[in-house]
Formats: structure tokens, sequence, C-alpha cells
């Protein structure tokens, strides 16, 4: 009976958070089945009002409407993410053609488009905020882009199209879950794991016993091609057959082989540019993000490959000396880089970086870190809720304030790696701020943090200490939006702006009160050595040569796909041998230098949000570090720098043109110059 359905009805938790105890995967579907049916008619109310098309009867009655769809599906994909059983997987398998189908059903109604353009053509005529203006101007934009304009028999073919697309990009990431579940690498002796601290080799051990396989040890494979542990192990043979197994996920020929997905998914997204009057997926995309054509993506990305690629080759050179010096004659391989790398990390800059493991335990970096930066920047504060229920156990909740005791939202957390979690790590909202609808954020971190064995600490690596800090980066984006509607809520910026805040805040990692509050020893509790911490700052430009080509190396495939038009994209492509061509085109062709994801495991850009996009991360990191600079000359971690930055740029959300907001902010356009220096790249 859907009046049982508990997510048909308002949760009776604070914040609307829902109430997951009570719902089953089987409630989703007829919640999704009853709220589409709602939306249309909330929808087909507004199209045919008999009165004249207004800013208060069109734009703000559609930001009224589908308020209980998108509760059900942010509901439902934070779960579908985080929490994927058998189950979920299933009914999201059957959703995404169903939501598809409904979205292009709303974009595509040509009543609805004629109204929502003619408010645009008198935009000016009407009474209207800067904030108003802003929803009138992108709403038209995103129906126009979406393909409203076009006759009925190509929104037809365009309908098509997205459904198809929609169950083919739930295919690859179901598929890369599975494969990346099965191909987790078991080792039958811990000498083999020689290296690993006792938090890690704790950690295999679990992942092991959870499968059934006690006595053993199993390593999980990260998201990215590389894996933290190829740092540490001593064993070349077990470097190897992890890195193996990371660079094999979605190409075996097995059930859960991505290769025909992809081929598929970049065909009928160039048959879909063409249908929208776009030279290729990347002209389509980049059109509505603040880069505007990938003419401009390929500048910049070449613009940094060749430094990157001549500072990754001086690096191999250094780490083939070091192999050489040692009596070994194996020429350096992927799986060794970061083994060595290390080893001259600790001779040039006497910095082992895994020994620093013990001065970043989880529950400080957390509360004394990534809160306490927050809380001296913004004056927030953060209150452990134990009883509100999360969507898993693991996941702990958060009630936010601001400094005069106003409610915020509320931050959930959820660290550790688990079978039915993809890989990565990511930002998503439960529920957007919006003063239309008296709503408060409540956001969502996921990590992917191998869990200790109970009664063991959780150390954290570096790299997974600035994760944190980056994904929180996310979530003050999405506590901290107040805007009116909830179009701009949140996140809700041009895919290449949202992972500026992000990146921003990964500069607390290193300020000196943030640092000496929470890099402290979990035995001792004694601060991490001054000298140390000279050292951390001396290597940081350290091995950029590889970082800078790994990441412009995936940016670049994901350009070389979609950039392809509707003829090249038809051709029977070898995922392999195109891969293998985007990388010679740019010089990023080093196979001891992998990609940081190959094709079939990339999530982000054939199941996730960033197709044509991945090149987001380095042009918002020419914000990023511009905005770093700004921070250092004014002062650094103070209130006064926090509120101008909160008020300036995230408490706009996407209520307004992002690099607009930005010279807000800084007074004038972003400067690259701080990039190619923090990268290394400078002439």
């Amino acid at each position: 009976m859907t009046d049982a359905n508990p997510l048909l009805a308002p949760s009776s938790l604070p914040y609307g958070l829902p109430d997951y105890r009570r719902i089953a995967a089987a409630d989703y579907l007829p919640a999704f089945r009853a709220a589409f049916a709602a939306h249309r008619e909330e929808v087909a109310r507004i199209a045919a009002d008999p009165s004249e098309a207004t800013f208060a009867n069109t734009f703000v009655a559609l930001e009224e409407s589908g308020h209980l769809l998108g509760d059900i599906a942010r509901t439902f994909y934070t779960v579908s993410s985080a929490d994927a059983t058998d189950d979920i997987q299933a009914v999201e398998q059957e959703l995404a053609p169903l939501m598809a189908a409904h979205q292009d059903a709303i974009q595509l109604d040509p009543a609805l488009y004629a109204r929502v353009r003619h408010v645009y053509d008198r935009r000016q005529n009407e009474d209207l905020t800067p904030e108003d203006l802003y929803l009138v101007e992108r709403r038209y934009r995103e129906m126009t882009h979406a393909g409203a304009a076009l006759e009925d028999e190509a929104k037809e073919r365009l309908t098509q199209l997205n459904q198809r697309l929609s169950t083919l990009t739930t295919t690859f990431e179901k598929n890369l879950l599975a494969d990346t579940n099965d191909l987790a690498v078991v080792f039958d002796d811990e000498s083999e794991l020689d290296g690993l601290t006792e938090g890690e080799l704790s950690a295999a051990a679990r992942a092991a016993a959870d499968r059934g396989m006690e006595g053993k040890y199993v390593v999980t494979l990260t998201l990215f091609t590389g894996h933290p542990y190829l740092s540490t192990l001593t064993d070349r043979e077990s470097r190897r057959r992890i890195m193996a197994a990371s660079q094999a996920r979605g190409s075996r020929g097995n059930a859960n082989d991505n290769q025909e997905v992809l081929r598929e998914i970049v065909r009928l997204r160039a048959e879909r540019a063409k249908l929208l009057g776009y030279d290729s997926h990347a002209a389509y995309v980049t059109a509505d993000e603040t880069a505007g054509s990938p003419e401009a993506v390929r500048e910049l990305l070449f613009r940094l490959a060749g430094p990157a690629a001549r500072n990754a080759r001086r690096e191999q050179d250094a780490l083939q000396k070091i192999i050489d010096a040692s009596g070994e004659s194996f020429p350096l391989a992927a799986h060794d880089w970061a083994f060595y790398t290390e080893r001259v990390r600790e001779a040039e800059y006497d910095l082992d970086r895994a020994a620093l493991r013990p001065w970043f335990e989880a529950e400080r970096v957390l509360q004394d870190g990534v809160f306490r930066a927050a809380t001296d920047l913004f004056g927030v504060s953060f209150t452990e809720r134990p009883d509100l229920p999360a969507y898993h156990p693991e996941a702990r909740v958060f009630e936010v304030h601001d400094a005069d005791g106003t409610p915020v939202g509320l931050y959930i957390l959820d660290l550790y790696t688990r079978d039915t979690k993809r890989g990565g790590a990511w930002m998503n909202s439960i529920v957007v701020q919006s003063r239309l609808r008296g709503t408060a954020a409540v956001v969502v971190n996921n990590l992917n943090v191998p869990q200790p064995s109970p009664g063991q600490p959780t150390l954290l690596t570096l790299d997974e200490v600035t994760t944190l800090f980056h994904e929180f980066g996310h979530a003050l984006h999405g506590l901290f939006a107040t805007v009116t509607y909830p179009s701009f809520g949140g996140t809700n910026v041009f895919r290449d702006f949202v992972e500026f805040p992000s990146q921003v805040n990964e500069m607390w990692i290193y300020w000196p009160e943030i640092l000496s509050s929470y890099a402290r020893h979990v035995d001792t509790d004694e601060p991490l050595p001054a000298d140390v911490v000279e050292r951390m700052h001396a290597s940081e430009a350290f091995n950029q040569g590889f970082s800078t080509s790994e990441y412009l190396a995936a940016s670049w495939i994901d350009q070389a796909w979609h950039r392809l038009g509707a003829d090249a994209a038809a051709e029977d492509l070898d995922v392999a041998d195109f891969e293998a061509g985007a990388l010679a085109e740019i010089g990023l062709d080093d196979p001891a230098v992998p990609t940081r994801y190959s094709s079939t495991y990339f999530a982000h850009v054939f199941s996730g949000g960033y197709s044509a996009g991945y090149y987001s991360y380095i042009w918002s990191e020419v914000l990023d570090a511009d905005t770093v600079e700004w921070f250092r000359e004014n002062g650094g971690l103070t209130r006064a720098n926090g509120d101008r930055f909160r008020q300036r740029l995230l408490g706009v959300g996407g209520s307004k043109d992002p690099l607009e907001a930005y010279r807000d902010f800084r007074g004038r356009d972003a400067d690259i110059a701080p990039l190619l220096r923090r990268r290394g790249l400078a002439a």
C-alpha cells in the first residue's frame, strides 16, 4: 500500500533527515512512481495555466514543484552509491530509464518551454531581484540546452538516447563495483605484505575475514589506478599484482567488462550532441560551463602537459638511479614508482610519509583538524547526534550551528570502505537549503578508508587526510549556500567550478595552528616535530611531475573520447588502442606513469557527472591557487577572511555566475601563475 510507504510522508526527524530505519529497498520504486505522477501533475498545471506567463506563476511555481521527487531521489541516490546491496542495484537498474524519461518529459515539454521563453524574452520588464533574473536566464538556458526547442521527431530520438544512456551508465557503475570486488588481491602470507603497518595488516585481515577467508589477507582496490600500499610494500611481486589487478578492471572479457558499454556511451553521447547542434559531446558540455569550449580546455591541458611530462621524466631518471645503485637490474615500472619515490623522499628530505600515520589518527584529524579549521574560519560548531539514524550503521551524524547558535544543518560522515560502496570519495546532499521551501542542508561525505580490526585506531595516510579536508570543503559549500530557490542550493554550480571550494579547504592541512592541533601521536600525544613539518613543506613540490601527468592523462582521455563527432564515434574503436593514441597525442604516454583512470574504470566520466568535464579539477585549481595566495596575503585563518569567503562565494551557491562571484571575492579574475608555481611548472 502506497499510503504506508515511509518515503511518501514527511520525515519526523530534524532537518528532514530520512528515517532510513523505516525504509526498505522495496519502498523505492513505488515511491518514485507516485512522485513522478505528482510532479507531472504539478508541471501540467503550470504549463496549462491560461493566464499570461509570469515569473511567479511559471518560475517560482516550477521551483515549488517536484519537492517529493527531489526528496526521494536524494534519499535513494545516497544509498545507491554508499550501500549498493543487490536489492538497491536492482532498483537503480530499473529506475535509470524511468528517471531519464521523466526528466525529459519536463525539460522537453513544449507548452512549458513556451511559457519559460515568454518570461525570458520579457525579463527586463519584470521587477526581479538579481537571483530571480539569474533563475530566469539559467532555466531558459538549461531547457534550450536540453533540447526543448527541437522538433517533435528529434525530441523523440533524444528521449530514446537519454533513456538508453541512463541504463548504460548505471550498468558501467554496477560492472565496475563487481569487478573491483572480484579483483581484490588475496595474499596467503603476511610476509608478502612486508612494509605495511600493523593497522594496514589488520584491515587486510579483516577484509579477508569478511569474505570468509580467515587467516588470509585481502587488499581491496581504490578507484584510481595506483594504490596507497604501493609506496611501502617491499615485495615487488606484491606491488605488481596490485597494480595489474587495478588496471584490469572492466577489461577482462567477463560479465563485468565495460569496453562495449563505454563505446556505446560514447556513440550515443556523440549522436545526442549532433542532434542538439554541437560537433561533439565535449562541445555540448563545455558550452554550458565556465570553460565555454573544448578548445579552451585543450589549450590549458596542452599548456601544462609538456612541462609536467618533462618533470616526470626527470623524476623517473632519479628513481632509476636509485634502483641501479641498489644492485637491481630491472627498469622502473608503474608499480615501482611510488615505492622508490618514497626512498628518494627519505634520502633527499629525510621524510618517511608512511611513518607519519601515527600522527594522523582519524578522530583527531576530524575533530581537531577539519572541524577546528571550520570553527576558526567560519565560527561554526559540530555536535554529534548519535540519536539520529543515518543510512548505514557506520555513518555518523553531526549537527552544525553558527557562532550565534543558529542551526545550519546536518553533516554526515561515512569514512570506511565496504564492498557495497563505490570507490573514491564524494559529497552529496540529502536535503538542499532553500528559503522558498524553508529547508536547511543535510550533506554527506563518503571516503573509502580501510577499517582496522575492533580496538585498533584508524590511522590515516597524508593522502587520506587531504581527501577528508577536500570533501569537507564540498560539505561546507553545501551547508553554507543560502539561496531562495532549490535549483541554486548547495553545490548546484557549474561542474568546472564545483571543485574550487573543496580544493581551497585543503590549505588548512598545513596551517600551523591547525596542524599542531590534529597532528599528534596516537600513543604519546606528542605533536608532529617541527623539523618534520619543515621537511613536509620542503617536499610539497616533489613528485609533481608524476601527479600532474597522471591527472592530465586522465583528463585528456576524457576529452579524446568526447571530442569525437558522431561519425568517428560510430567506428569500431579498440579501447586500448584509442587510449594509447590519445596519450601519445598529448605526450603523456610513458608506461611508468599510468593515467589516473583508464577508460574501463573511469567512473567519473562513464557513470558519474564528469563526462567531458574531468578537466574541472585543474580548471578550478587555477582559482584555488589564486585564492590560497589571497588568504596568505590577508592574514590567513581569520573570521574576517572566512566571512568574506562564505558570503561572496560559498554562500551564493549557484545563484549567480561563478566567475562573477569570484571577481566579487578577489577583486579581479584569477591569475594562473600561482598554480604554475604550486605544480612546479613555472618557467
